[in-house]
Order: structure tokens, then sequence, then C-alpha cells
């Protein structure tokens, strides 16, 4: 789980700073509730990651408090002037956010490249799949392959367990292997897009030769 987490969280700060509770919202969307993400996972890995300096630390103040019209009383002036302060006063108390470094995006990229760890083969591949824009074409392409042979292999398990004598247990052996099927084109599809595109070789120019008089021979 802690790869899972900490893969997500540079994938996230690849984008732009964030700070620890707008890292969570987005966090619990990329790795989903199945990962039980809470306050209490999170800041571990944050520290774990600042200990290996894959991110850092940065002060993020709110901007400075506009001006306020008069309001012509001496009872809304100083209820206005109370809202200034505390405004002020979260002005000097800069909210932390964090962001990646130069060691986070090599990090990002040992994480991504690597196997799914503690997660099931289709959630290790859909949480790097959320991260693929920020990866090199042949890092995607391995993890493409990667896919494309774990699906393959699972088609191949189900034919060699085709034993099912119940037509609802048979039906839904069928559906599997249907789905399986449809994930391995798609998975098939991102491969052949991370393809070099074959180029035309551009027809060689055509030379006109002269005699020694000038004229075309």
């Amino acid at each position: 789980m802690a790869s899972t987490i900490d893969l997500a969280i540079l994938g996230l700060l690849k984008d732009e700073p964030l700070h620890g509770y707008e890292l969570k919202k987005r966090l619990a969307a990329s790795v989903g509730t199945e990962g039980a993400l809470s306050f209490g996972s999170l800041y571990p890995a944050l520290r774990r990651l600042e200990r290996r300096r894959a991110i850092e630390r940065t002060a993020s103040p709110d901007t400075t408090p506009e001006s306020s019209p008069s309001t012509g009383s001496v009872s809304g002036e100083s209820a206005m002037a109370r809202s200034r302060l505390r405004r002020t006063e979260a002005v000097r108390r800069p909210r932390k956010a964090y962001r990646i470094t130069a060691e986070g995006h090599t990090h990002f990229e040992e994480l991504a490249d690597g196997e799914g760890g503690t997660l099931d083969p289709a959630r290790a591949f859909a949480l790097r799949l959320a991260f693929c824009r920020h990866l090199p074409s042949d890092a995607r392409r391995r993890l493409f392959e990667r896919r494309r042979d774990d699906l393959a292999a699972e088609i191949e398990r189900a034919r060699d367990n085709d034993s099912a004598v119940d037509p609802y247990e048979r039906a839904l052996a069928e559906h599997r292997a249907g789905t399986i099927a449809r994930d391995l084109a798609w998975v098939e599809s991102l491969l052949a897009s991370e393809s070099p595109v074959p180029t035309t070789p551009s027809p060689a120019p055509s030379v006109e030769i002269r005699t020694h008089e000038g004229a075309p021979a």
C-alpha cells in the first residue's frame, strides 16, 4: 500500500503543489475507498517522501485582503476592523503545501514503471494509467505490454478451467471471458497508439541530365 500512495502523491504533485487536505481529496479519487485512505495514512507517506527528498514543503500564503469601504457607523467600523485583523492574521500564517523535487520525479518513474505491489493487477494498472501522461513512451509501452500479458494469461486459465456443468455457472464463466477479451483488445489499442508511426520515404528528386550544349539528354 505504501508504494501505491507514494505513486499517487507524486503523480498529483507533478501537476501542481498541493496542501494536505487537497491531496487527500484527490487521492481518494485516485486510489479509491478500498485503500482506506485517511489523514492517518497520508501524513506518514508525506513524511516518508520528505525523508527521501522526493517532496518538499513550500509556503503558500493567501492573498492580501482587500480594503473594505467605510460603513458610516462606529459599530460597523469596529466590526470591519476585527474582520480585517482576522484576515491579516490568516495571511501571516502561510498554509503548508507540498511540491515534488527532482528526486521525486525520478522516484515517480521508478514506481510507475514497477510491478503492482500489493494491489491486484487490474487496480495497479488503473492507478498507473491515471498518471501515464507523466511517463515517457517506452515506459508506457512496458506498462501496456505487462497488462496485455496478464490478460492473455487470464484467458488461457479460463480456457483450461472450462469445466462448468451448471448453465448459470457456464454463463458466468463466458461473461468473465468476454470481459477479459474486451479488456485485452482495449489494452492492445493503447499499445498500438504508442507504436511509432511508420514514415513513407520521400521520392528521390528527379535529376535532369544535360548535354554539353545545354539541351536535355
